[in-house]
């Protein structure tokens, strides 16, 4: 009997070694979850998510990786100690690159442009802000030359031209990038033309503003630098020999002390345009007084976003009531294509006075502008595609 229960005791061992012999580990029987690149791909940015730079473009501390390369630069100026009034537009690149947020490479096409300004062969990329001093103007005004300066002396990223005249426009023949500026008040426009009159001579100023910003001082003036600020840069320059005398204002409309100023402005290089012309003449002649103003001379574009009428664009320092809508500052934009652009900016955007981030996204699209009108050699024609007028039924 005691035989025959170790028997049967030592059959029961064998066959439960032989089942446990065959078990898989439990381990190796759990599915193995799915990863979110096999399931949903790449890890995109949404419109309203992502790290912040223009248009959810490449972004880069060019100013420290001198191995970046571009044949066009967004670069924030954020300075505002320069302003007359009410500050804050140091806050203008975060605000335009927010304003951006829902604009993208991939959907950057323009019904009005026929072109998407990243798919022409040129290299755009965000090189980020330039950190200026807030506490010292002569110093932030030397800061904003520097970076200028190093990224408009950096080789072109295409092996082949991307903007026409480019190498002839240059002292040396070189092709130089192109730099789409974010301020910042508009006394960054002073540091920029001194970079830029090394590389090109003087330029013709296409500066679209209410206001003149050719004043030769404030009352209080009593240092060199203090005659420096956003209402008196371009006298600077004109001092320096920085603009030709083929330079032009459009959509003036500021108080004046009185025709004294005019003349003061005339004498600084320019011609203007007033905000009212655009309802007697139209925008067609706007266009056509200020191409034939700049003709074939380097050209910088510089947009005080008060141009546009401060129901439009309330966030800015100085605001001007009686200003061009931001559909007829495009459309002029428009009208400039194929000129001999060396750079752009926009400036006074001031996000504390905006009210829904309206200047912000008006910003960030007259950017975009800016890149398609780059890109183009000559105004766009508008066509009629289906189911629109055809243009000789409007």
């Amino acid at each position: 009997m005691a035989f025959k229960k170790l028997l049967q005791f030592a059959i029961s061992a064998v066959s439960i070694k032989a089942v446990f012999a065959h078990q898989i580990p439990l381990g190796d029987t759990i599915e193995q979850p799915e990863t979110w690149l096999s399931k949903y791909g790449p890890q995109i940015d949404q419109p309203f998510s992502g790290p912040l730079s223009f248009s959810h473009m490449t972004y880069s501390r060019c100013l420290e990786d001198e191995s970046a390369q571009f044949d066009i630069a967004v670069l924030g100026m954020p300075f505002d100690t320069g302003t007359s009034y009410r500050p804050g537009a140091r806050f203008g690149p975060y605000a335009i690159r927010s304003g951006s947020r829902r604009q993208r490479e991939a959907r950057g096409y323009s019904l009005a442009w026929g072109n998407n300004p990243y798919e022409q062969g040129s290299k755009i990329i965000d090189c980020g802000d330039v950190p200026i001093i807030p506490f010292d103007n002569v110093l932030a005004m030397d800061q904003m030359e520097v970076a200028y300066s190093t990224l408009l002396n950096r080789p072109i990223a295409s092996s082949q031209s991307v903007w026409a005249n480019g190498a002839q426009l240059a002292k040396d023949g070189r092709e130089r990038p192109r730099i789409v500026s974010l301020g910042g008040d508009h006394t960054i426009v002073l540091p920029i033309l001194r970079a830029l009159n090394k590389v090109y001579g003087p330029v013709s100023v296409i500066h679209f503003d209410a206001h003149l910003d050719t004043w030769n001082g404030y009352p209080g003036t009593v240092t060199e630098q203090s005659r420096v600020t956003h209402g008196t840069f371009f006298y600077v320059a004109n001092e320096e020999g920085l603009v030709s005398n083929s330079s032009i204002h459009a959509g003036i409309r500021c108080k004046l002390v009185g025709l004294g100023d005019i003349e003061n402005d005339e004498s600084v290089g320019f011609h203007f345009i007033t905000s009212d012309d655009i309802d007697d003449h139209g925008v067609p002649a706007i266009i056509k007084r200020i191409r034939e103003r700049v003709g074939d001379t380097p050209v910088y574009l510089s947009l005080d976003i008060d141009v546009i009428d401060p129901g439009l664009a309330p966030a800015t320092g100085t605001p001007e009531a009686g200003g061009w809508t931001s559909r007829e500052v495009k459309r002029i934009i428009r009208g400039l294509a194929g000129l001999n652009f060396v750079g752009a900016d926009i400036v006074e955007v001031a996000p504390v006075y905006d009210h829904a981030e309206i200047t912000g996204t008006a910003a960030a699209d007259l950017v975009h502008d800016f890149l398609s009108m780059f890109m183009s050699q000559s105004p766009p024609t508008p066509y009629a595609l289906p189911g629109s007028w055809l243009r000789d039924e409007l």
